[in-house]
């Protein structure tokens, strides 16, 4: 897509983009505090996750840990947005043709595409009961994207 990779060298050549690159500190300052926003998001997704699969805290009622976790989610979800931008901008072109990168982004969609389909159905029928089999499918998918999502990040150097 010719208007994705003219967007990508633009951007890089921005002062935005110019400046985290030609910075000594910026882009691992950047880079430290988007691994603190996976902290959050991955930290506070999994224990969600492990729940739903009955693996851990039985007796903990999913819709009060649902409303504890949720914040920690959205809060590492919007670090990772904002620095995962920054960290896009300095190299825009080099990671649009980087396989592990288009891999990660991939996941991350999909990863927010069962989030929606859980919140717009299965998250409605909690409650004291037994999880619903839609419920610990969700948990499990979402546990798989998560944790390669994070791997995808990782290997986006190294590819």
């Amino acid at each position: 897509m010719p208007f994705l990779m003219t967007f990508c060298q633009w951007l890089e050549q921005t002062a935005l983009g110019s400046g985290i690159r030609d910075s000594l500190w910026l882009f691992p300052a950047i880079e430290t505090v988007h691994l603190f926003g996976i902290v959050l998001l991955v930290g506070s997704t999994t224990a969600f996750d492990l729940r739903l699969l009955g693996w851990v805290m039985p007796r903990q009622r999913l819709p009060e840990l649902a409303e504890r976790l949720l914040p920690w989610s959205w809060a590492g979800f919007a670090v990772q947005v904002v620095t995962g931008f920054l960290l896009f901008a300095s190299a825009a072109s080099k990671y649009y043709g980087n396989t592990a990168f288009r891999l990660k982004m991939g996941m991350l969609l999909l990863a927010g595409v069962n989030a929606l389909l859980f919140h717009w159905t299965t998250y409605r029928d909690l409650g004291d009961g037994d999880t619903p089999l839609g419920a610990k499918l969700a948990g499990g998918v979402s546990l798989l994207l998560w944790f390669g999502i994070v791997a995808a990040g990782r290997f986006i150097g190294f590819v």
